[in-house]
């Protein structure tokens, strides 16, 4: 399927990933390398407090659910990561 927005041709491909799964896995591996690096340097606790993009891919934590999507699908109740982490900007973790 294709089809231009903006005088831009967009090409939607299924299972790409699959299509190149050698390229798909080096794409992967960079995309999430540093994060990978951040949680075994600096323990789970500390690497979540010092990254927002790590703590916003938190879904569960101590049997809150911090991503409002899951929450809204299932009906249950949203808990901020940043709350259910008790992080804040002034923290110290150690």
């Amino acid at each position: 399927m294709s089809f231009v927005v903006d005088n831009v041709v967009h090409y939607c491909v299924t299972n790409m990933p699959g299509a190149v799964p050698r390229t798909s896995t080096f794409a992967l591996t960079n995309a999430t390398t540093s994060f990978i690096l951040a949680l075994a340097d600096k323990g789970w606790r500390r690497a979540l407090h010092d990254d927002l993009h790590l703590r916003n891919g938190l879904n569960v934590y101590n049997g809150q659910i911090t991503c409002r999507a899951v929450a809204d699908a299932l009906k249950l109740p949203y808990t901020p990561a940043d709350q259910a982490l008790h992080v804040s900007t002034n923290e110290v973790i150690e």
